[in-house]
């Protein structure tokens, strides 16, 4: 668990001029703009070619690349690359192949024909997702390498809102230079893009690691003990070191990382169909929550960081649960009300405040959580825990909608957050004995 942080307002807010801190904002950038890439903004491109929508649902199936990727974590975490490793060290070298994946995958679609060469174009979106999930995980192992717990917070408020920049460009951006130019010249420009990103990963200090533990290869064991050995140190060792650190407290754990976002990505997946519904139009929906609701999840992201590193971890990790769970129950009194834009910016703003605090916390607590020596494998673990759970749950939503409408369905998603604030005041009040590990 992270100690808790002993610091002054100023000191607080002062930790967003460390320059590690600044760094994650072009890494979060990098992190970003490859996402829409390969799902919306690719949806648009293939049905303005005048593809099937049956067509376009398969390729959504290339996002399950990021929900696997721990399957792959623990090669990052152990393996060198050639020539790499030994330049850039152990995570900038895979930052940076990852991102050279990433700039060529999104050319090669670029310079491809929807018409002619749509399996080049699929599998060249298979590379971009893969080359991205990677630099996903690279990305959060330098993160938590290259600070302490208590500036984790800042950390993930800065990747927060690296992030949400690379959505716009990779969204409304991808838009407006299709719409003047042509889908081609959009792929390029984000390809070209990328640039920040590899330029950042050419700029920053590769962070100390602990030895590498059973790294030795021992070349004159056969080759099946060698891969045993291998398979035990990067794929075993990691959850039996999660699990022998935190003892009977790991399962407790493991739910809320599991409950945490439910409430939240349960409710995100009507949340554009209630704007519409409502009477609201695309140009109102947008102005609102994607432009305004923008910086007020940097707002929301910049506070929680604030707030980490003032008062450590776990009250705004649980400010952040009640406030999720709570701002649902604003929108169900949107669902009472007719169409009204104040009312909908009043409930966007505490909805994107409420998020962005819940994800700096919250990333920062999962950042406490891992072992330097397991960065990466531990850290998608907890990544796909986050997601998956509330990914599945999030399916039902619309049969919920249609058999008790809008009002009732936020009730249900404020609900589903209470599981998640029980838990973290169990945690709360476990850290407080004194004998607590």
């Amino acid at each position: 668990m992270s100690r808790r942080a002993l610091h002054s307002w100023r000191e607080a807010l002062l930790v967003y001029a460390r320059p590690r801190v600044v760094a994650m904002i072009f890494l979060g950038f990098a992190a970003g703009l490859p996402f829409l890439l390969v799902f919306s903004t690719l949806s648009a491109w293939l049905r303005d070619e005048g593809l099937s929508r049956s067509v376009i649902g398969f390729f959504s199936w290339v996002g399950i690349t990021y929900s696997i990727k721990v399957f792959w974590a623990p090669v990052i975490d152990r393996l060198p690359l050639p020539w790499l490793t030994r330049r850039l060290g152990r995570r900038r070298g895979w930052m940076l192949a990852a991102q050279l994946g990433i700039a060529a995958g999104l050319a090669g679609m670029a310079l491809s024909d929807p018409h002619h060469q749509l399996t080049a174009i699929a599998l060249l979106a298979v590379l971009v997702a893969f080359s991205s999930s990677t630099q996903d995980i690279v990305i959060d192992a330098w993160r938590i390498e290259a600070e302490e717990d208590e500036y984790q917070g800042a950390m993930a408020a800065t990747y927060v809102f690296g992030y949400r920049l690379a959505l716009l460009a990779a969204g409304a951006g991808a838009f407006y230079i299709a719409e003047f130019e042509s889908w081609r010249a959009a792929y390029l420009t984000m390809a070209a893009l990328m640039g920040l990103g590899i330029a950042t990963t050419l700029l920053i200090a590769e962070p100390e690691h602990p030895p590498l533990t059973g790294a030795a290869t021992n070349a004159d064991l056969p080759l099946p003990a060698r891969l045993a050995r291998w398979f035990r140190t990067a794929v075993v060792d990691p959850f039996v070191d999660f699990f022998a650190r935190n003892g009977k407290l790991a399962l407790l754990i493991l739910a809320v990382i599991a409950l945490y976002k439910l409430s939240d990505i349960t409710m995100g997946v009507m949340a554009n169909p209630f704007y519409l519904d409502l009477g609201f139009s695309k140009t109102e929906i947008a102005n609102v929550t994607k432009i305004y609701g923008f910086f007020m999840t940097i707002a929301g992201a910049a506070l929680g960081g604030v707030l980490v590193t003032r008062y450590g971890i776990m009250r705004p990790l649980l400010l952040g649960a009640v406030m999720v769970a709570g701002t649902n129950l604003l929108f169900a009194l949107l669902a009472r009300s007719e169409p009204n834009l104040t009312l909908l910016a009043t409930v966007i703003s505490a909805d994107n405040l409420s998020g962005g605090l819940a994800t700096s916390a919250f990333i920062a607590y999962l950042s406490s959580l891992t072992n330097q020596a397991y960065t990466a494998t531990q850290y998608a673990l907890f990544s796909s825990l986050m997601t998956l759970p509330a990914k599945f749950l999030g399916g039902f939503s619309g049969i919920i909608v249609d058999a008790r409408g809008y009002e009732f369905f936020f009730v249900y998603a404020a609900a589903i957050g209470t599981p998640a604030i029980l838990l973290v005041l169990v945690l709360i009040r476990f850290n407080r004995r004194p004998n607590a590990g």
